[in-house]
């Protein structure tokens, strides 16, 4: 098994870590110029441009008429997809509802004595655009990014909520998706993707309309896209490749370690698996069971590149030290498979999720655990969190003075805004004042 075997004491292994802990990058932006001028053609030509770029790259014959999923195609979805798939959706659906519903914020309000009234209105924004990609063509449809966009935005009470995603040739969605959309209550459906469905979403078409949030994973050009709109709309995050550090001491299962790097490095040749242990053993026995699970893959070349260019295998004297690195380089997923891991749990500082224990992998998160998938990666957990109803809210101040109030304050306001240079900030208090004073 090629992947990179150092102790972290020594300088390689100083150089791996320095790479690690400065591994955020603003994306491949080779696409930049290209989807400039796509999002310049969306906010432009509407619909024109995106039954365009559908047309050449997903669907040859579809129309705007058929640009939204209709009633009767989820109809047909939901003849299609069998009993066991729609369990497990219900499953999935309420394991991430229940942790959710914890998340929502409520606006409140406090008092002073003098009579002035301080607080925060939360508000959902009033629409919201989830994106999901089109899994090769369709055949493997990513109906975990429905449920983790779509249910925290309807818990934040999201009042228009819409989905786009690319077709198949035929111009079909996949069935498990549009069923995953009707669970999170999304009806309206559009299909199209890529940086094009980004600026639809942005700019808003003949079609579909504009939102004010825009979350979903996607390629390249739709990271870009999302980067070149934000601003003008939020977004969940600047996202890079899937990555998972795990720290795991002499009672570590190498067996476990392989299965959860690999699960890790089969999402792309770019992401990134890494172990931190202190034992020897573990980590050589961690490299065999890698080849001898790697060959049992169906994407085996995607993780074969991923681990050879990125994955990372590092000696630690102690746990201590182990944690220490872990909260540097602030992973995405960071599993700790020790002894008694709730012990090490209060010393983590940044990381997007943390999985505690041998029998936790991190493809539970993925699923049916709860918690939210869309985690901070290239170390920006140092800053950010996992998407949540908070990704769909926002705040507003509340202030309301009393007379008495504003009398007791205004030297202090004047002062200030006199420091400042603001006559008219002064002013709008000295007016107050002295009418009283009439």
């Amino acid at each position: 098994m090629d992947i990179r075997f150092e102790e972290s004491g020594c300088e390689a292994g100083r150089e791996i870590l320095d790479g690690l802990r400065n591994r955020f990058s603003a994306g491949d932006r080779s696409c930049r110029d290209a989807v400039t001028e796509i999002l310049q053609r969306v906010q432009v030509e509407g619909d024109a441009a995106v039954i365009e770029y559908t047309r050449k790259f997903d669907a040859p014959n579809i129309s705007v008429s058929h640009l939204r999923v209709s009633e009767e195609e989820f109809g047909e979805a939901e003849e299609q997809v069998d009993e066991d798939f729609m369990e497990t959706l219900h499953f999935a659906a309420e394991r991430i509802r229940r942790f959710h519903e914890r998340e929502m914020e409520d606006s409140w309000i406090t008092t002073r004595e003098d009579g002035t009234v301080t607080g925060r209105l939360v508000r959902p924004v009033d629409s919201a655009g989830l994106y999901v990609p089109g899994g090769q063509g369709g055949s493997t449809p990513l109906v975990s990014s429905v449920l983790m966009n779509g249910i925290p935005a309807a818990i934040a009470g999201v009042r228009q909520r819409v989905m786009v995603t690319p077709p198949n040739q035929e111009g079909k969605v996949s069935p498990a998706l549009l069923m995953a959309a009707r669970e999170v209550g999304i009806s309206e459906v559009y299909k199209t993707g890529s940086a094009w469905a980004i600026g639809a979403l942005a700019f808003g078409t003949e079609s579909i309309p504009r939102v004010d949030v825009i979350v979903g994973p996607g390629n390249q050009y739709v990271a870009e896209a999302k980067q070149q709109v934000m601003g003008r709309v939020r977004i969940d995050m600047l996202a890079g490749p899937s990555e998972v550090l795990i720290v795991a001491d002499e009672k570590a299962n190498p067996a476990f370690i392989a299965a959860d790097m690999l699960a890790q490095a089969e999402h792309d040749p770019q992401a990134l698996a890494l172990l931190i242990t202190t034992s020897r053993s573990v980590a050589e026995q961690t490299v065999t069971q890698l080849e001898i699970q790697l060959e049992q893959l169906s994407r085996r070349n995607i993780a074969r590149t991923a681990l050879a260019e990125r994955g990372v295998i590092l000696l630690s004297d102690t746990l201590e030290e182990a944690v220490v690195l872990a909260n540097e380089i602030a992973i995405e997923h960071l599993e700790l498979q020790v002894r008694d891991p709730w012990q090490w749990l209060p010393k983590i500082n940044h990381a997007g999720a943390i999985f505690l224990g041998s029998y936790t992998p991190e493809a539970a998160g993925d699923y049916v655990a709860g918690p939210n998938h869309v985690l901070p990666t290239m170390g920006t957990a140092r800053i950010a969190s996992a998407l949540g109803v908070e990704t769909f809210l926002k705040k507003s101040s509340i202030i309301s003075y009393s007379r008495q109030a504003l009398l007791d304050d205004a030297d202090h306001i004047r002062r200030l805004a006199d420091l400042e240079g603001l006559t008219a900030h002064g002013n709008s208090v000295a007016v107050r004042v002295e009418s009283e004073k009439e």
